[in-house]
């Protein structure tokens, strides 16, 4: 369709339900399916149909920070514009609440094509989640807290000296050694405390399993460099960046779910590579995702992008999940990268 765009930009992978798999089974929207915000009642009661199945939705940003469905997401229409509706807060029967974000696809008229829910929790079947309520000014901020890599408490950087801090005991200014332009000065750190389930749940990399010295735990798309001797997983090319939830095996790589987790987020110059517990990992880029974290003042000055984030730095780099879609990837990362 004529909507569909070419675009450098990385796209970002959320598992949604369509909004057909979701439906009011008591209240006054009585069998209406997940909407937009301007349809939905609080007190309305949701549940999961019987063939319920959450599935890949991918998406980026264009340079004017609209939204569109990625060509390799799973649903919707390549090309077509999404925009961020609202946050749907429900509660189950445990009294905890659930976020889902609402995702809206239009077509080339501007009619609703696709909604889809994507809950930042897991939801569960047989089970009743009333809807407390929508907020359609906070669905930005957490889209781009999901698009931003971010370090657990605890993880070790190594700064310009060659010191090991940890990254809670950072501040903007000091300097940390990076792989591509030496020492670099912190610009801005992040911080968000985060209940660690769902999208939200970190990756814990074990000791020794990438030669890293200690556990490493990040933010599930956080991408780590790995620089191949020998290319054992067919990549065609020596420097590699692999998004962490692809090389989960349940042993030495682990989802780790449950409890809160404290997020620290790097910001430089430019998009680099630093080392944490021994690993290269990627900190945190700026475009029209992850620009809503940013403090009020921050965001103002940085209106146009700084030149640093505008170039795709390393996002050639990138190997595709289909090539880590094993249980020894990352042994045989480990191997390609030993001397």
């Amino acid at each position: 369709m004529s909507t569909q765009q070419t675009n450098s930009n990385p796209s970002q992978s959320l598992p949604v339900y369509p909004a057909s798999m979701l439906k009011v089974t008591d209240g006054a929207n009585l069998g209406d399916e997940l909407s937009f915000a301007d349809d939905m009642v609080p007190d309305d009661i949701y549940s999961l149909t019987v063939d319920a199945d959450v599935v890949p939705f991918s998406f980026s940003a264009d340079k004017n920070g609209q939204l569109h469905t990625a060509s390799e997401s799973a649903v919707g229409t390549p090309g077509a514009r999404v925009f961020l509706d609202c946050v749907a807060t429900f509660m189950p029967p445990s009294g905890d609440t659930i976020e889902v974000l609402i995702l809206v696809e239009v077509d080339e008229d501007g009619n609703v094509a696709n909604i889809f829910g994507a809950p930042l929790a897991p939801l569960y079947p047989k089970t009743n989640y009333v809807l407390v309520g929508t907020d359609q000014q906070t669905a930005k901020h957490r889209l781009a807290q999901l698009a931003c890599v971010s370090f657990t408490r605890g993880t070790c950087i190594t700064m310009a000296t060659g010191e090991q801090k940890p990254v809670e005991s950072l501040s903007a200014g000091d300097l940390v050694l990076t792989r591509d332009d030496g020492p670099q000065e912190i610009r801005w750190i992040g911080t968000s405390t985060q209940r660690a389930v769902g999208v939200f749940a970190p990756i814990r990399i074990s000791a020794g399993t990438l030669n890293n010295a200690g556990d490493l735990m990040v933010s599930p798309d956080h991408r780590l460099f790995i620089y191949q001797r020998h290319d054992h997983i067919g990549a065609g090319r020596s420097e590699l960046m692999v998004k962490a939830r692809h090389l989960v095996n349940d042993d030495t790589v682990q989802v780790q779910d449950g409890g809160f987790v404290d997020y620290f987020q790097l910001m430089f110059d430019s998009h680099q590579i630093i080392f944490a517990e021994g690993i290269s990992a990627e900190t945190m880029q700026i475009d029209m995702r992850t620009q809503a974290v940013l403090p009020a003042d921050l965001q103002k000055r940085m209106s146009e992008p700084m030149p640093g984030h505008q170039r795709r730095r390393h996002h050639e780099y990138e190997v595709h999940k289909s090539l880590l879609d094993r249980p020894d990837a990352a042994a045989l990362l480990k191997r390609a990268s030993s001397k």
